[in-house]
This record gives C-alpha cells, structure tokens and sequence, in this order.
C-alpha cells in the first residue's frame, strides 16, 4: 500500500522542517510527500530540498487560492492508492503510517480520520489549548471520539486520508475555505464510500501558539458552521448551537446583576462550576496544575470565540436575500 502525503503550506517554512522530520522517522516508508506552497511569501523551497535525501519529496509553487484547492491541486499529481492530508502544524508519531496499513489492510475505509493530542515537548498554552479542542466539555471531542456524535464518522482535514477511488469520484474540494472539511466529508459519505475513525492514527497538533491566534481561529470555525448550512442546512444541529448559547449566557450574566442578585449568583454559580470541571478534568489528564488552570482559559477562548463567529455568520445568513439561501450560493471569504 502506497501513499501520498499532501502537505499545504502557507508562510510556514519552520513548521514544515519539524512535520517532515517527524515524517523521516516513520516505522513504515511507502509514501510520498507532496508539498504545495499556497502562494507563499516566506518560501519553504529549501526547507523542502534539505529533505531530498530522506524522503521521496515534490515541492510545487502555486498562487494562493486557500487549503482546499491546494490540496485539491496536490491531490492531481498524487501517485498513491491512498491520499494523507497533514496540516503542516503537525507532529506526526513514528508509527502512524504502521497503524493505518494495519486498519486497511484488515478493514477496508475508503476515508478515515485520526485524533490529535498534545506533544510532551508543547508549551503550557499549546497543551491548554490542545485540551480544550479535544474535550467534550467544550464540544471538542466529537471530532476524535471514538463515538462520534451523528452515528457516521466525519473526517477532518487536519488528519485525513482517502482512497484514490474517493478522489476520482469526487473530484475533492468543492470550497477552498468556510468550512470545506466539512463539506467534503459530507459529499464522500453521499458518494456511499466508507468511513471511520483509526484511534491508534492520531497526530500531535501545534495549533495556534497564543490564546489570541486561538480566538481568532474559532472565531472563523463558527462562521464556517454557519456557510456549510447554506449547502447542507439539514447538517446545521442543535449541538452546535452550544457555543453561541454558552456566549449569551456569559454576556448575560452581568446583566443578571441588574435584574436580581439571586439570578446573578446563580450565573456565577454556573461559570464557577463549569471552570471546575475543566480545571479537574484538565489537571488529571495533562498532570499539571498549572496547564489545568489556562485549560480554563482556552475553554472560554474556544466557546466565545466560536459563539460569537457562529452569531455573526447567522446574522448574515438571517439577512441574505431569500433567493440567495435558496441556492446554496456563497461568498468566498478571505482565510
């Protein structure tokens, strides 16, 4: 079994050498990395050129037009029987190709997904908020729970592989932003093909590097939430409403104050409870305090963020002529 590692790359050249690296050290070798440099101004040529002597590698330069038309442009010249998309802010463990041929080879997928997890070496934030992503309390770890929510299970793109039949059939992204993970996901599973998870395929994933970037990351997750419902409404479902509601609550509570004391302690009861929660469960699986503590932070980051992107985006929706919902049409918006 063959593979083709897609890598899109954008002004990351740092991220990419550590990615590759971790790439070199694979316990099983048969793939190929493809990376696409998404119209870059800080180049990752030489970074890629380092690695000629250790990896079967292709480097290609193209103008900028999002992830989903990179991949889509690595994809064409792919020549495996199975296409791996890896963000280029990932780690990926020394046995991760080992444990997807192991699953294939026994059970068949024609797409399947991984988790992520936090990297011993991450810093403090980058572990917070790696928790925060995968915890169900916050709705994170629908995506690599091996129960996923919905029954069928969703792949994203941060960890994804799919057959080369996949491909021909769908001829990959149809949206280069906004939510085109999702989309194309949906499409695969409307295709008929055959998905799941592969628990033992999980990567370790970067993320974003400061509670900031992290904010304004979920902040564009809750607008993409809302674009793909202009193509798929029926895929628009109460759990993801969570975030946005935990964000009224929140801004409501100083409210509270105004209208009763007791309704304004039972808020604050509320918020209290919930940041214990995180702080224990955060704590006792990370094993420091101290990441248990910011766990909390990234929580309310990740929500809010998330909120208030989804409520923008839906006021938008809300406002489009009837026409233009009706279509399915979108804006193309910048990354």
């Amino acid at each position: 079994m063959f593979f083709s590692v897609i890598i899109p790359v954008f002004n990351r050249p740092d991220e990419l050498r550590e990615l590759l690296y971790t790439l070199t050290q694979q316990t099983y070798q048969q793939f190929e990395v493809l990376v696409i440099e998404d119209g870059s101004r800080n180049k990752a040529d030489d970074v890629v050129t380092a690695f000629n002597d250790r990896l079967t590698i292709r480097y290609f330069y193209k103008e900028n037009s999002g992830q989903g038309f990179t991949r889509n442009y690595g994809f064409e010249r792919a020549q495996g029987d199975y296409f791996v998309i890896f963000d280029s802010d990932a780690l990926i463990p020394p046995h991760y190709f080992e444990a997807v041929t192991e699953r294939l080879l026994h059970d068949k997928l024609d797409a399947y997904g991984g988790p992520d997890a936090a990297h011993p070496d991450f810093t403090s934030v980058q572990k917070a908020i790696s928790y925060s992503m995968t915890s169900l309390f916050t709705t994170g770890g629908i995506r690599g729970s091996k129960k996923n929510l919905g029954g069928t299970f969703h792949p994203r793109s941060f960890n994804m592989g799919l057959s080369r039949q996949v491909w021909e059939a769908t001829r990959g992204y149809k949206l280069s932003r906004m939510g085109e993970d999702i989309e194309f996901a949906i499409r695969i599973i409307e295709n008929g093909f055959r998905t799941g998870l592969i628990p033992d395929a999980f990567i370790y994933h970067k993320r974003r590097t400061n509670f900031g970037q992290f904010f304004r990351q979920l902040r564009f997750f809750g607008r993409a939430r809302i674009n793909i419902s202009r193509y798929y409404p029926s895929e628009l479902k109460l759990v993801h409403t969570f975030p946005a509601l935990f964000t009224l609550f929140v801004f409501s509570v100083p409210i509270m104050a105004l209208i009763h004391p007791i309704l304004f302690s039972l808020g604050i009861g509320i918020l209290i409870l919930f940041s214990v929660l995180i702080l224990l469960d955060a704590t006792r699986k990370e094993k420091s305090l101290y990441v248990g503590l910011l766990s909390i932070i990234a929580a309310f980051v990740q929500l809010i963020g998330y909120g208030i992107g989804f409520i923008q985006e839906g006021w938008k929706r809300i406002r489009e002529p009837k026409s233009f919902r009706e279509t399915g049409a979108t804006i193309e918006y910048p990354s």
